[in-house]
C-alpha cells in the first residue's frame, strides 16, 4: 500500500515540474517583448512620433508623451504642436501654433491703436473745424418753403443702415478695445455679460444694415456716379471753409457720393468678412479667418470714421441738413445753397416752386443789426 502512494506522490511532482518549465520560458518571452516595446516607443517618441506600448494585453498611456525636451525644440520653429485625438476634426489636436502669434499681436496691438487713432483724430478734427466755422447757416434764412428731397422708401434705407451700423459699430468697439479700456470700469461680471450680449446683437443686427445697404445701393446708385463737375466742388472743398460759397452740385454733392462709396465698399468688405466669420468651418481655413477678421477690423476702423464725420454734418454742423432725413423735406433756401442744380432740375419738371412766396418768413438778422443806432 505505501509502495503505491509513494509511486503516486513521485507521479505528481514530475507533472508539476514538467509544466512549470513552459511557464517560465512563457514569462521570460512576455518580459523580452515589453522590453522591446518600450525600447520601440522610445524611439519613436525622440523622433517626434507618438506612440503607444502594448505590455501584452494593456497599453502604457505615458509611452506616447512628448519629452520635454522634444517639445521645447518645436517651440523654436514655426510648426504646430500637435496632440492625440479620438474624434475626427483635425483642428482639435492643435495645441500650440506659434505662426498665431503674428496675428494675436496684431489683433490686440495694431488694430487696437488704428481704431482708437481713427476715432479720436476724426472727432479732434470736427472739434477744430466747429471752433473755426461753427455750424453752417442758411444765408438767405429759412424760406418757409419746403421741398421734397427723399421718399419713404429713401428714409426706410438710410435709416435701417444708421442704426444697424451704429449698434454694429458700438458692439465690435467693444470686441477691439473692451477688455483694455472697458473692463477695468465695469468690472469682470458687467464686462462679461456686455460682451455676451454684444456678440448675439452683431451677429443678427449685420443682416439688417446689409438688407438697408442694398437697399440704398439700389435706390441711389444713379445719382452717385462721378461727374466733371463734382472736381469743381471738390477744389472749393463745398464752400465747407468759406461762407458765401457755393459749388455746382447735384442731389447728390461730391463729399455725399464719397459716403456712398465708402458705405458700398467698405460695407460689402464688412459683410463678406463678417459672414465668413460667421460660418467659419464652412468657408475657409484658419489662416484665412485670421486674415478675414483682419480685414473686418480694418475697415470698421475707417468706416467708423467717415460715418462720424456724416454724423456730424447732418446734426450739428449744417443747419437745415437733418430734415433731408428726418421729415424728407428740406427748406428751399437750403436746397438752393447746397443742390443748387438738383433744385433746377426740380423747378424744370415743375415738381418745386421758383422762389419764395412773399408771405415767407425773412432771413433772421442779428440783434446788433436790428438794433437803431443810439
Amino acid at each position: 500500500m505505501s509502495m503505491i502512494f509513494q509511486r503516486i506522490c513521485a507521479t505528481l511532482l514530475l507533472a508539476a515540474l514538467l509544466g512549470a518549465a513552459p511557464m517560465a520560458e512563457a514569462q521570460v518571452s512576455d518580459q523580452q517583448s515589453a522590453i522591446a516595446a518600450t525600447d520601440a516607443a522610445a524611439a519613436e517618441t525622440a523622433a517626434g512620433t507618438p506612440a503607444l506600448v502594448e505590455l501584452g494585453n494593456q497599453v502604457n498611456p505615458t509611452a506616447s508623451a512628448v519629452h520635454e525636451e522634444a517639445l521645447f525644440d518645436a517651440l523654436g520653429t514655426n510648426q504646430p504642436i500637435v496632440g492625440r485625438i479620438s474624434i475626427p476634426d483635425e483642428n482639435a489636436a492643435n495645441l500650440i501654433k506659434p505662426a498665431n502669434r503674428g496675428w494675436a499681436g496684431t489683433n490686440s496691438g495694431l488694430l487696437e491703436w488704428v481704431t482708437i487713432g481713427f476715432i479720436v483724430l476724426t472727432l479732434l478734427a470736427l472739434v477744430g473745424f466747429f471752433l473755426f466755422r461753427g455750424r453752417i447757416r442758411i444765408e438767405k434764412g429759412f424760406s418757409g418753403v419746403k421741398i421734397t428731397r427723399f421718399t419713404g422708401l429713401e428714409r426706410f434705407a438710410h435709416w435701417l443702415m444708421a442704426v444697424s451700423f451704429i449698434l454694429l459699430a458700438l458692439t465690435g468697439l467693444n470686441l477691439v478695445i473692451g477688455r483694455s479700456v472697458i473692463l477695468p470700469l465695469i468690472g469682470e461680471n458687467a464686462f462679461g455679460a456686455m460682451t455676451s450680449g454684444g456678440k448675439v446683437i452683431h451677429n443678427y443686427v449685420g443682416w439688417a444694415f446689409m438688407i438697408g445697404m442694398a437697399l440704398a445701393f439700389v435706390l441711389w446708385v444713379g445719382r452717385n456716379i462721378p461727374k466733371k463737375k463734382d472736381l469743381e466742388w471738390l477744389r472749393q472743398f463745398g464752400g465747407l471753409f468759406q461762407k458765401g460759397v457755393h459749388p455746382p452740385a447735384g442731389k447728390f454733392n461730391a463729399g455725399q457720393k464719397i459716403i456712398f462709396w465708402s458705405v458700398v465698399l467698405g460695407g460689402s468688405a464688412l459683410a463678406f468678412t463678417g459672414v465668413m466669420l460667421l460660418f467659419p468651418s464652412n468657408t475657409a481655413d484658419a489662416s484665412q479667418w485670421q486674415t478675414f477678421q483682419l480685414v473686418h477690423g480694418f475697415a470698421a476702423a475707417i468706416m467708423t470714421a467717415i460715418i462720424i464725420v456724416h454724423i456730424y454734418i447732418g446734426t450739428i454742423g449744417m443747419e437745415g441738413a437733418f430734415d433731408a432725413m428726418g421729415s424728407g423735406e428740406v427748406d428751399l433756401n437750403w436746397a438752393k445753397e447746397h443742390h443748387p442744380d438738383w433744385v433746377e432740375e426740380k423747378q424744370a419738371k415743375g415738381t418745386a416752386p421758383s422762389s419764395a412766396p412773399p408771405s415767407s418768413r425773412p432771413p433772421p438778422t442779428s440783434r446788433a443789426a436790428s438794433t437803431p443806432a443810439e
